[in-house]
């Protein structure tokens, strides 16, 4: 685990980033966790592009330890999706495998009379290679192109910048495409096998 908690920023630029969003960030800890250090560091702490939340960095190794999909969801929106608007999902190449994964997206994604969604931005890490799988439920919410779609999928950013504007959309996503939200999908009661890697990681 990384120290970017302990990290000490410099004040954020007013012309590079008017507003940082809160952002849940979503991974698979298994998969370099180095780098989700790094992105956190750079793009949250040293940039200040976004205010990071995460399960697995900001709350240490409380994964939420239950079978039960409605303790689950709710420990979710109170304790971590609950003042954040966006969740971005880190990529690496087993993320499409893990429940929890599918558990923080579908907390993410719930809407109605007394939820709005959270924007979803999909990041790829770099040790991911090209294109790796996909979370099922992230698939169903993006398409190539962007066409008609909810979700965003994008590189490894190459600057602030480009990452805030990609942060942006995703929030006014919100408002914008919430009619394309595909959510209906019962959330995964255990880990897949990895289509890369053949494996059945443990919870």
């Amino acid at each position: 685990m990384g120290d970017w908690q302990n990290y000490s920023a410099p004040r954020a630029n007013p012309f590079l980033t008017p507003v940082r969003r809160k952002a849940f960030v979503s991974f698979y800890g298994a998969n370099r966790i180095e780098e989700v250090d790094e992105f956190v560091r750079i793009w949250s702490l040293q940039h200040q592009v976004f205010i990071a939340k995460a399960v697995g960095l900001t709350y240490g190794n409380d994964l939420i330890n239950s079978d039960d999909a409605d303790y689950v969801m709710r420990r979710l929106r109170a304790d971590y999706l609950a003042d954040s608007t966006v969740t971005i999902l880190l990529l690496g190449p087993c993320t499409h495998s893990r429940r929890y994964v599918d558990w923080e997206l579908k907390a993410s994604l719930r809407q109605g009379d007394v939820y709005v969604p959270n924007g979803l931005l999909g990041i790829l890490l770099p040790s991911a290679g090209g294109r790796p799988y996909l979370p099922p439920r992230f698939a169903a919410n993006w398409s190539s192109g962007d066409a008609a779609c909810y979700a965003r999928y994008r590189p490894w950013p190459a600057g602030a910048d480009q990452l805030w504007s990609w942060i942006e959309d995703a929030y006014n996503a919100r408002t914008t495409r919430n009619l394309l939200i595909q959510n209906s999908a019962d959330m995964m009661r255990y880990n897949a096998t990895c289509r890369v890697c053949g494996i059945t990681h443990p919870a």
